[in-house]
């Protein structure tokens, strides 16, 4: 892999602009955005000190594309960043297959749609998706979804590519709307607004429970590996033996969030309160050096 295009640059795109380029890949850049190199380069000087470089190291691999056949036109790899649109990516992705050489491989960034959903009326055997959490040039996790007509060849090619950038990527099985992150990150995240608007705690607060609790123990060990610890010596089958009637008995009682325009309005408003007083850049500052941090303590251990 020497020559990657990343068409759409959003937060998304420009984290793996900077992610590539940072592994020696020249990249192209596409977007219609009228801002996109102020957009680049304001996102390769906030992103290098992350990758322990310079901005002007990446900028030296990065070019700006005139459309998308001019960004895939010599590309190896292709990493698509639009909108979440089943329509988009019909159309989008007809184009990489007609204008991208023969063994580019052509990745999505897709949080929810498969790749079967967009693939269906064009060759799908080099398109699967690679899904990354935000920010990629940080988070380790891609997720790798082939689609009905991907081949074995492109998966194990995703696989050697994300890892040659240093990510962590899961090869997922079968195909689901959302894959396996996002719909964890959902579940949670439908029980917190439920509890939000049944006065139980604030969002303040329940940022606080996760932070001091599950957030610790799921940064060194999953759901699955926890319960297994949970359980002491009889590890996972003494969890579910002993614990596991109670633990069903509260998934009936967990919560679905009405989120009514009033209810989403008082959501909106409490987590505004808790959090309005700082800009995006300066939450976002502080999320990033404290992952850093605990992802430098995770590999040091």
């Amino acid at each position: 892999m020497k020559n990657a295009a990343v068409i759409g640059a959003g937060t998304i795109g420009l984290s793996w602009t900077a992610l590539f380029a940072h592994h020696g890949l020249t990249v192209r850049v596409s977007d219609p955005r009228p801002d996109l190199a102020e957009a680049i380069t304001d996102a390769l000087e906030t992103f290098a000190p992350h990758l322990g470089t310079t901005a002007e190291a990446l900028a030296g691999r990065v070019y700006i594309a005139a459309d998308v056949t001019e960004a895939v036109r010599d590309a190896d790899v292709v990493q698509e960043n639009g909108p979440e649109n089943v329509e988009f990516k019909k159309d989008l992705f007809a184009t990489l297959v007609k204008e991208a050489p023969q063994h580019a491989l052509l990745l999505s960034s897709s949080s929810a749609i498969p790749s079967t959903a967009f693939t269906g009326e064009i060759d799908g055997s080099r398109v699967l998706i690679g899904h990354p959490f935000n920010p990629p040039h940080l988070i380790p996790l891609v997720e790798v979804v082939p689609g009905e007509q991907t081949s074995r060849q492109s998966v194990e090619t995703a696989v050697d590519f994300y890892t040659f950038l240093d990510r962590t990527p899961v090869v997922e099985r079968k195909e689901m709307p959302g894959f396996v992150g996002n719909r964890l990150q959902n579940a949670l995240s439908r029980e917190a607004i439920y509890l939000v608007e049944q006065g139980v705690v604030t969002p303040e607060d329940l940022d606080r429970v996760i932070t001091n609790s599950l957030g610790i123990r799921w940064a060194t060990v999953g759901p699955f590996l926890g319960s297994h610890l949970g359980g002491g010596p009889g590890g996972y089958r003494h969890m579910a033996e002993h614990i596991g009637k109670s633990m069903k008995q509260m998934w009936a009682g967990l919560g679905t969030p009405s989120q009514r325009p009033e209810e989403q309005e008082r959501l909106i408003e409490a987590v505004e309160k808790a959090y309005g007083s700082s800009t995006y850049s300066e939450l976002a500052g502080t999320r990033d050096r404290k992952q850093l941090a605990v992802i430098k303590a995770v590999e040091e251990n």
